[in-house]
């Protein structure tokens, strides 16, 4: 009676269509291009043990009791070792007693947190910035679900932070993404809300909340209001549970546009400025150091940053830095 899931994602989709001819999607985007995302999001990897390419190259896997075992490797036998994985036929050929060695394989839960405040709504090349963020999550679900795992979801605006539980159906999978299409069909140049820096420790706090412990916590964010409490947020985070950072920026943090006036804003007010080399090196300065503050997450808390920028394709950028 409901029909197979490709009959139910066409239904589900059909009416995005309609909206994809008419709205740019790399503008605001659509349930239809989030659902295509799914044959992109392969390549790359969320689990501890990475490529030695990969960013995440290095973090250790744990021991926690999960779906099973995967053989990792055949070594010599070391005292203390159970007999029981000794593998005999190795043994018996190079003549000194070897054992196989298993990690053990587990649910992970993966929790999502995604920016759609107003300061996303911007973009100077390819996507605006909340676009490249909802791109960014739709990967991250389908990825998780892809492998087993479940995946849980975060968004917060200027105003609230909503949750989704976690699921590992891809029908939980479309409500994420229609909650996503949602906020991020809100945004709008002309909208009356205010921009709200504290809302990044609004959802952090929701965060820790849902993710106890054992969860991957993937913040999508442009950063904007990483503060202390923010840090000691994401440090409580990062201690009982895998964190990475996607840090979203547009291309004109590191090379403005040429034009003969610039526009800037704090999110309430606006300011044309006269375009000069003195103005442009501020402006760049301004940028390039609360970007640098993101970064040292990696150095001061241990949360690999993954910087998505909003002027390439989203895929294309998380399968480079954490493909293999």
């Amino acid at each position: 009676m409901s029909g197979t899931l490709t009959d139910r994602l066409d239904a589900a989709t059909s009416a995005s269509r309609v909206d994809a001819a008419s709205v740019d999607s790399r503008v605001t985007t659509n349930l239809h291009a989030l659902v295509r995302l799914r044959s992109k999001a392969r390549g790359f990897t969320f689990l501890p043990k990475q490529p030695t390419a990969s960013l995440l190259s290095g973090r250790h896997a744990s021991h926690i009791r999960g779906r099973g075992l995967n053989f990792e490797e055949i070594r010599r036998y070391h005292a203390g070792d159970d007999i029981r994985t000794i593998d005999w036929k190795v043994t018996a050929r190079l003549r000194s007693p070897h054992t196989r060695v298993f990690t053990e394989e587990r649910d992970r839960p993966t929790l999502v947190v995604v920016d759609s405040r107003i300061g996303m709504f911007f973009g100077t090349q390819h996507n605006m910035k909340s676009v490249t963020t909802a791109e960014a999550a739709a990967l991250a679900a389908w990825r998780t679900i892809d492998v087993g795992d479940r995946m849980g979801m975060i968004i917060f605006d200027d105003e609230n932070a909503q949750a989704l539980p976690l699921a590992r159906s891809r029908d939980g999978v479309m409500r994420m993404l229609r909650t996503i299409v949602d906020f991020n069909g809100r945004l709008s140049a002309a909208s009356p809300v205010r921009s709200n820096a504290s809302m990044l420790g609004v959802a952090l706090d929701q965060a820790a909340r849902v993710a106890t412990h054992d969860h991957l916590v993937i913040v999508i964010s442009d950063f904007h209001g990483l503060d202390d409490a923010a840090r000691q947020r994401l440090r409580k985070l990062r201690s009982h549970n895998d964190v990475i950072a996607a840090l979203v920026h547009d291309p004109s943090a590191s090379k403005l546009p040429p034009a003969s006036r610039i526009t800037v804003s704090d999110g309430d007010m606006q300011l044309e400025l006269p375009d000069s080399d003195r103005i442009r090196k501020r402006l760049l300065d301004a940028t390039a150091g609360r970007i640098r503050d993101v970064l040292s997450l990696q150095k001061n808390l241990r949360i690999p940053v993954i910087p998505i920028s909003a002027g390439e394709e989203t895929a294309a950028q998380i399968q480079h830095w954490l493909g293999r």
